[in-house]
Protein backbone atom coordinates (compact mmCIF):
# COMPACT_ATOMS: atom_id res chain seq x y z
CA UNK A 1 0.00 0.00 0.00
CA UNK A 2 2.91 2.27 0.91
CA UNK A 3 4.22 1.57 -3.01
CA UNK A 4 1.31 2.72 -4.51
CA UNK A 5 1.11 6.21 -2.13
CA UNK A 6 5.34 6.68 -3.26
CA UNK A 7 4.20 6.28 -7.13
CA UNK A 8 1.33 8.59 -6.24
CA UNK A 9 3.80 11.28 -4.55
CA UNK A 10 6.00 10.90 -7.44
CA UNK A 11 3.46 11.70 -9.59
CA UNK A 12 2.15 14.82 -8.19
CA UNK A 13 5.82 15.88 -7.99
CA UNK A 14 6.54 15.15 -11.58
CA UNK A 15 3.34 17.18 -12.88
CA UNK A 16 4.69 20.28 -10.33
CA UNK A 17 7.39 20.56 -12.44
CA UNK A 18 5.19 21.54 -15.50
CA UNK A 19 2.82 23.31 -13.58
CA UNK A 20 5.72 25.07 -12.28
CA UNK A 21 7.30 26.34 -15.80
CA UNK A 22 4.56 26.94 -17.51
CA UNK A 23 1.30 28.57 -17.08
CA UNK A 24 -1.06 25.74 -17.78
CA UNK A 25 -3.04 25.37 -14.35
CA UNK A 26 -4.25 21.79 -15.61
CA UNK A 27 -0.80 20.22 -14.15
CA UNK A 28 -1.05 22.10 -11.16
CA UNK A 29 -4.85 20.75 -10.69
CA UNK A 30 -3.52 17.46 -12.14
CA UNK A 31 -0.55 17.70 -9.01
CA UNK A 32 -2.99 18.48 -6.83
CA UNK A 33 -5.45 15.99 -7.88
CA UNK A 34 -2.91 12.90 -7.13
CA UNK A 35 -1.72 14.66 -3.55
CA UNK A 36 -5.07 14.24 -2.75
CA UNK A 37 -5.36 10.58 -3.96
CA UNK A 38 -2.39 9.68 -2.24
CA UNK A 39 -3.82 10.94 0.89
CA UNK A 40 -7.23 9.31 0.21
CA UNK A 41 -5.18 5.41 0.16
CA UNK A 42 -3.17 6.11 3.12
CA UNK A 43 -6.51 7.00 4.76
CA UNK A 44 -8.41 4.19 3.48
CA UNK A 45 -5.55 1.63 4.76
CA UNK A 46 -4.90 3.20 8.11
CA UNK A 47 -9.17 2.69 8.10
CA UNK A 48 -8.94 -1.05 7.24
CA UNK A 49 -5.96 -1.58 9.71
CA UNK A 50 -7.45 0.53 12.57
CA UNK A 51 -8.17 -1.09 16.07
CA UNK A 52 -11.32 -2.84 16.89
CA UNK A 53 -12.18 -3.65 13.62
CA UNK A 54 -13.18 -7.09 12.52
CA UNK A 55 -11.68 -7.49 9.32
CA UNK A 56 -8.16 -6.02 10.66
CA UNK A 57 -8.37 -8.39 13.37
CA UNK A 58 -9.10 -11.41 11.44
CA UNK A 59 -5.94 -10.12 8.81
CA UNK A 60 -3.49 -9.54 11.17
CA UNK A 61 -3.56 -12.56 14.14
CA UNK A 62 -0.34 -12.50 14.85
CA UNK A 63 -0.21 -9.03 16.15
CA UNK A 64 -3.06 -10.52 18.41
CA UNK A 65 -0.69 -13.24 19.65
CA UNK A 66 2.81 -11.37 19.70
CA UNK A 67 2.86 -12.62 23.19
CA UNK A 68 2.50 -16.42 22.42
CA UNK A 69 5.35 -15.89 19.55
CA UNK A 70 7.52 -14.48 21.89
CA UNK A 71 7.86 -17.73 23.56
CA UNK A 72 11.16 -19.74 21.91
CA UNK A 73 9.93 -23.15 20.50
CA UNK A 74 12.39 -25.76 21.93
CA UNK A 75 12.29 -28.92 20.20
CA UNK A 76 13.57 -32.25 21.81
CA UNK A 77 16.69 -32.54 20.86
CA UNK A 78 16.20 -35.60 18.46
CA UNK A 79 13.91 -33.02 16.48
CA UNK A 80 16.55 -30.51 16.30
CA UNK A 81 18.53 -31.00 13.33
CA UNK A 82 22.40 -29.85 12.87
CA UNK A 83 23.06 -26.41 12.62
CA UNK A 84 24.40 -27.09 9.09
CA UNK A 85 21.30 -28.77 7.74
CA UNK A 86 17.69 -27.80 6.78
CA UNK A 87 15.02 -28.65 9.12
CA UNK A 88 12.33 -31.12 7.89
CA UNK A 89 9.61 -29.36 6.40
CA UNK A 90 6.14 -29.25 8.56
CA UNK A 91 3.29 -31.95 6.78
CA UNK A 92 0.46 -29.41 6.94
CA UNK A 93 -3.21 -30.03 6.13
CA UNK A 94 -4.45 -29.25 2.78
CA UNK A 95 -7.03 -27.31 4.85
CA UNK A 96 -4.59 -25.40 6.33
CA UNK A 97 -2.55 -25.03 2.95
CA UNK A 98 -5.66 -22.74 2.17
CA UNK A 99 -6.02 -20.75 4.68
CA UNK A 100 -2.60 -20.40 4.86
CA UNK A 101 -2.37 -19.21 1.32
CA UNK A 102 -5.13 -15.70 2.55
CA UNK A 103 -2.82 -15.09 5.77
CA UNK A 104 -0.55 -11.89 5.60
CA UNK A 105 0.79 -12.70 8.72
CA UNK A 106 4.72 -12.18 9.03
CA UNK A 107 7.10 -15.60 8.71
CA UNK A 108 10.82 -15.10 8.85
CA UNK A 109 12.97 -16.65 5.72
CA UNK A 110 16.48 -16.94 5.14
CA UNK A 111 18.51 -16.48 2.56
CA UNK A 112 19.18 -19.11 0.58
CA UNK A 113 17.40 -21.78 2.46
CA UNK A 114 13.90 -23.26 1.04
CA UNK A 115 11.69 -22.50 4.63
CA UNK A 116 9.84 -19.64 6.46
CA UNK A 117 10.04 -20.08 10.32
CA UNK A 118 7.89 -18.24 13.16
CA UNK A 119 10.41 -15.26 14.65
CA UNK A 120 10.15 -17.17 17.79
CA UNK A 121 12.18 -20.58 15.99
CA UNK A 122 14.67 -22.00 17.73
CA UNK A 123 16.55 -23.43 14.76
CA UNK A 124 16.89 -19.66 13.51
CA UNK A 125 19.31 -18.80 16.64
CA UNK A 126 20.68 -15.54 16.07
CA UNK A 127 21.07 -16.42 12.07
CA UNK A 128 19.91 -13.44 10.07
CA UNK A 129 16.08 -13.28 8.52
CA UNK A 130 14.61 -11.41 6.60
CA UNK A 131 10.15 -10.63 7.41
CA UNK A 132 7.28 -12.25 4.56
CA UNK A 133 3.41 -12.44 4.93
CA UNK A 134 2.47 -16.00 5.34
CA UNK A 135 1.06 -15.82 1.82
CA UNK A 136 3.85 -14.37 -0.49
CA UNK A 137 6.46 -16.72 1.68
CA UNK A 138 4.20 -19.97 -0.04
CA UNK A 139 4.27 -17.79 -3.34
CA UNK A 140 7.86 -17.65 -3.56
CA UNK A 141 8.10 -21.58 -3.05
CA UNK A 142 9.23 -21.34 0.29
CA UNK A 143 7.87 -24.61 2.41
CA UNK A 144 7.12 -24.42 6.48
CA UNK A 145 9.84 -25.49 8.63
CA UNK A 146 8.74 -28.79 10.78
CA UNK A 147 11.02 -27.00 13.92
CA UNK A 148 8.27 -24.39 14.73
CA UNK A 149 5.07 -25.46 12.75
CA UNK A 150 4.60 -22.21 11.03
CA UNK A 151 1.27 -23.40 9.40
CA UNK A 152 -0.23 -24.94 12.37
CA UNK A 153 0.48 -22.08 14.60
CA UNK A 154 -0.54 -19.59 12.17
CA UNK A 155 -3.90 -21.27 11.28
CA UNK A 156 -5.10 -21.79 15.02
CA UNK A 157 -4.34 -18.38 16.19
CA UNK A 158 -6.50 -17.33 12.64
CA UNK A 159 -9.49 -19.38 13.71
CA UNK A 160 -9.02 -18.48 17.18
CA UNK A 161 -9.12 -15.20 16.59
CA UNK A 162 -12.24 -15.54 13.86
CA UNK A 163 -13.60 -17.38 16.78
CA UNK A 164 -13.51 -14.52 18.77
CA UNK A 165 -14.77 -11.98 16.64
CA UNK A 166 -17.73 -13.78 15.54
CA UNK A 167 -18.62 -14.37 19.45
CA UNK A 168 -18.05 -11.22 20.40
CA UNK A 169 -20.89 -10.44 17.52
CA UNK A 170 -23.31 -12.53 18.56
Amino acid sequence: MLFVVLLLVLAALGLLVPALTTSDTIWAWSSVGASVLAAVVLIWDWWRRRPGDPAAAAQSVDQLAVADDQRVVVPAEADMPPADEEPPEEDTDAADLLAVADLVDEVRVLDERPRYHLSSCSWLAGRPTLGLPAQEARQLQFTPCAVCRPDATLVSRHRAARQEVSDDHA
